[in-house]
């Protein structure tokens, strides 16, 4: 496993521009700003659970909604952590969570198998938090796992406040995400699957 798991890229289209850098191996370090309060917080929940280092800088064209900066950053992530984590070697692989806040609970299990795949079962109990809409919390995570290529499930096992529910979700996320991508010395220097490859 290389000793720097790092990236640092940028994706533009015409309608968003996207700059994110992570660093696997961080201390949970966050400058985000997407011009979606909720949404940068919920980002600085991964960054924060996930130990990992996040720099996330977009602009999109929200004069619009927030859909094409969501699922673009969503994107560009993936992008980053596939990037970052290279050939696998050594990396525990699954990881799972459960996280609470107050009345809501939520699920996240990941395999970061290089096949993308997405079951998410959030009923969520309000359209919108804040300046966010609640239907852009599966296309973050769609963007996500196309590129990163992982396999992640997503459920939210109880909740009746939408704020705590979208909050579990992410920081299940980043729980899951700590676990899977850190080393496992027992496998240290192998590819953690039959195949040989990932």
């Amino acid at each position: 496993m290389s000793t720097t798991r790092t990236a640092d890229l940028r994706r533009d289209t015409k309608e968003t521009q996207i700059r994110v850098a992570v660093n696997l191996d961080g201390s949970g370090q966050a400058q985000l700003a997407t011009g979606i309060g909720f949404f940068d917080h919920m980002l600085d929940q991964i960054a924060r659970h996930g130990l990992i280092d996040l720099t996330i800088e977009a602009q999109g064209d929200l004069h619009i909604d927030g859909h094409h900066t969501v699922e673009d950053v969503g994107i560009t992530l993936g992008m980053a952590v596939a990037q970052a984590v290279g050939d696998k070697k050594g990396i525990t692989r699954y990881g799972h969570a459960y996280v609470p806040l107050d009345e809501a609970l939520s699920r996240v299990v990941v395999d970061f198998s290089g096949r993308p795949g997405l079951h998410m079962h959030v009923p969520f109990k309000a359209g919108m938090i804040g300046g966010f809409d609640t239907q852009l919390t599966y296309e973050f995570f769609q963007g996500f796992v196309n590129h990163a290529g992982v396999t992640l499930h997503i459920d939210n096992l109880k909740g009746e406040n939408a704020h705590h529910q979208c909050e579990t979700v992410f920081k299940a996320f980043a729980r899951a995400l700590r676990m899977a991508l850190t080393p496992d010395p027992r496998s240290a220097g192998m590819i953690p699957s039959t195949k040989g490859s990932l």
